[in-house]
Parts: structure tokens; C-alpha cells; sequence
């Protein structure tokens, strides 16, 4: 049963969630003590956390860097602050999904489902691509370059997963988008530039340089 954790201090929402979570079959649980939210995270060790921006004491950014010095567990943001600023925000602290309030919560589970579908279940398919020297092992979703394991996170892999599948070619936007956010939501295109911005920094740390390329409205592609 996978365990999702809930950051969500208004009683009604939480206690919604927990309730039509329980309904398809997902264990939860909330966090109590909002001084230290990442002591419950770790004894929990949930497969995912749903974290509002709005906390006592230290608000969801903060935490959401807390939980990604320890665990590259999923994210997924669920708040009414939804403008640009504080998506693109939530996505570079290194979050895999952004939901508005309010939300209808069957598109809730619907993403949660996604989510952990995309986080987990590549987990049968062990295999490994190369291109140029790097080697993506699509069992443990990590990129390895001059002998140098490159952890990713989910979203990062999903977009390289994509773009080694179609080496030479223009992915566009909205097969990324699709791939990486499997529900008929509207998504805004900020949150995919932040995960392809994110994961370049990554790549050229690691001596990968000018690995993804952008075609000016068209899309992505690894040459």
C-alpha cells in the first residue's frame, strides 16, 4: 500500500483528503508537530507528500528543501497560491506537481495516481540507454557520466527518459508535458521550463554541456 503524507494544517481539507484517499486504498497520514515536520516525514517514509505553502512556523518551500536533502520522494504542492511566482517557486525547491485550490478531489487522486505511477512503476522496466558517453539506467532512474551517478528526480528523468527515446529528434512541449503531468489538468508551461532549466544546471555541473537543446517553439532534443 503506498503511504502518502499530508502537510495540511485546515482540519477540513486534510481530513477530505485522508478520507477519499482511504477510498482507493492509500494509507495516510498528517503531520502534527509543524516545528519539525521532517522528523514525521522520516519515521513515516511515505512514497508521497502532499505539502500546502501556508504552514505554522516554517512555510512549504522550506520544508519541501528539507525533504530533498534526504529523499528525492515526490512533491506535490496543494495550495490557493497558485500565481506563477510561487509554482515556478515550489518546482525549483524541487517539487514534481503543483495543485490550485480548491480542487475537485477525484482530479486530486487522479494526480496523485500519476504521480506515483511515473515515481514507481518504471521501476520493471531495468534497462540502460547511452548517448555520448552518458548512460541513463531506467532501473534506478540515475544518469551516469565519466563514471559519475547523477541522481535525478522523477520529473528530471521522465523528461530525459522522453528525450533519449526520440535521440535526433524534436520533442515538443506537449508531448514533455504530457509525459511528465498524465491528467487532462491545465498545467502552466512555466513549471516545465523550471524542471528543463533545473536539469541543464545539473547536466553541465557534471560536465555534460550543451546536452539538451531547445528549438525556439518547437520544443527540446539531444542531438
Amino acid at each position: 500500500m503506498y503511504k502518502v503524507f499530508i502537510a495540511e494544517d485546515d482540519d477540513g481539507i486534510a481530513n477530505a483528503i485522508s478520507k477519499r484517499l482511504a477510498d482507493w486504498d492509500l494509507e495516510t497520514r498528517r503531520a502534527d508537530n509543524y516545528r519539525d515536520v521532517i522528523s514525521e516525514f522520516s519515521e513515516y517514509d511515505p512514497h508521497i507528500v502532499l505539502l500546502d505553502i501556508s504552514l505554522p512556523f516554517y512555510n512549504g518551500f522550506y520544508w519541501c528543501g528539507e525533504i530533498r536533502k534526504i529523499s528525492n520522494c515526490p512533491i506535490m504542492f496543494i495550495s490557493s497560491a497558485a500565481d506563477n511566482m510561487n509554482i515556478v517557486t515550489a518546482m525549483t525547491m524541487g517539487a514534481d506537481d503543483f495543485v490550485a485550490k480548491p480542487f475537485d478531489l477525484g482530479v486530486l487522486v487522479a494526480k496523485i495516481q500519476a504521480l506515483l505511477r511515473r515515481s514507481y512503476d518504471f521501476a520493471a522496466n531495468v534497462g540502460n540507454i547511452e548517448h555520448k558517453g552518458a548512460i541513463l539506467n531506467t532501473g534506478n532512474a540515475t544518469l551516469t557520466f565519466n563514471g559519475e551517478k547523477i541522481d535525478l528526480t522523477k520529473n528530471e528523468y521522465r523528461i530525459l527518459e522522453t528525450l533519449f527515446e526520440s535521440i535526433g529528434k524534436v520533442v515538443t512541449r506537449e508531448t514533455l508535458m504530457n509525459k511528465l503531468w498524465e491528467t487532462d489538468c491545465y498545467v502552466d508551461e512555466n513549471t516545465l521550463s523550471v524542471n528543463v532549466m533545473r536539469l541543464r544546471k545539473k547536466l553541465e555541473q557534471s560536465g555534460l554541456h550543451d546536452f539538451i537543446s531547445t528549438r525556439v517553439g518547437r520544443g527540446y532534443i539531444i542531438e
